[in-house]
């Protein structure tokens, strides 16, 4: 079963972005997301994303559907260019900079001792949750 969540994920773990094309297929990535986060110790999130508020958005549809409740930062949420957030859910804490790439989406990297499910996977919809 978690083979199958894991397989999932790869299948979006890629340097061209695999778009969700279908209501199901959504649900299915969500699920699969979710399945994998269970069973590892804590998460990374790395979000590329337009601009500030895209990205803290982002981060806390995705933090609340891994099932935390951190309180997000009071920034200047005016900033127009693009950024890099990254968030640590073991330490709670997260660091922000600019981003020049291409790539929006949020990247997902599970942590504990379970080789089978350690690892990045994504990118995934800044949208998805």
């Amino acid at each position: 079963m978690i083979q199958q969540a894991v397989a999932i994920l790869k299948q979006y773990s890629c340097t061209n972005i695999k778009p969700v094309e279908t209501p199901e297929a959504k649900q299915e990535l969500q699920q699969a997301i979710l399945q994998v986060a269970k069973l590892s110790e804590y998460q990374n999130l790395g979000i590329c994303a337009d601009n500030l508020q895209q990205g803290l958005d982002a981060l806390a549809n995705y933090l609340q559907a891994l099932g935390y409740n951190f309180p997000l930062p009071s920034l200047d949420k005016k900033s127009l260019t693009p950024v890099y957030l990254k968030f640590n859910t073991k330490k709670q804490n997260f660091y922000l900079d600019d981003y020049d790439g291409d790539y929006r989406g949020v990247l997902i990297s599970y942590q504990g001792e379970d080789l089978d499910i350690m690892g990045t996977y994504g990118y995934f919809p800044l949208d998805l949750f």
